[in-house]
């Protein structure tokens, strides 16, 4: 199954307390809310370019499925983490605290981040 495509975000759940918990500030946080955010996603067998755009916010990770990488945080600090795939439909990742699990389903892209004990769960749709 390929990730390839660009998704646009249909809801998301818990973004204002997630974000504030990360660092964010608030501004930052109230124009991201209802900005409906498009990620583009380009898959090359085990290689992954996964970028999101809010706005004029742009933010864009490469890796390479079970390679090292370093990879941009939501709040813009930058660490390294290691991408693994679960199946054919499921990327898995550890940054620094914040677990990352993005589930593929036909043309439904679910990607929920925990960090704690706070989960934000985004879902889009193919576009």
């Amino acid at each position: 199954m390929s990730f390839t495509g660009k998704y646009e975000l249909q809801s998301h759940e818990n973004f204002e307390p997630f974000m504030k918990a990360l660092g964010l500030p608030d501004d930052q946080i109230q124009k991201g809310k209802d900005i409906k955010s498009i990620s583009e996603i380009v898959q090359d067998g085990k290689k992954f370019k996964f970028t999101v755009t809010t706005g004029s916010k742009v933010l864009s990770n490469e890796f390479t499925i079970g390679e090292e990488s370093e990879m941009e945080m939501p709040g813009g600090e930058k660490v390294k983490a290691v991408v693994h795939m679960e199946g054919d439909n499921r990327l898995v990742a550890n940054m620094k605290g914040l677990k990352s699990v993005t589930e593929l389903n036909g043309d439904i892209i679910t990607s929920t981040l925990t960090f704690g004990d706070l989960s934000y769960k985004r879902i889009s749709k193919r576009i």
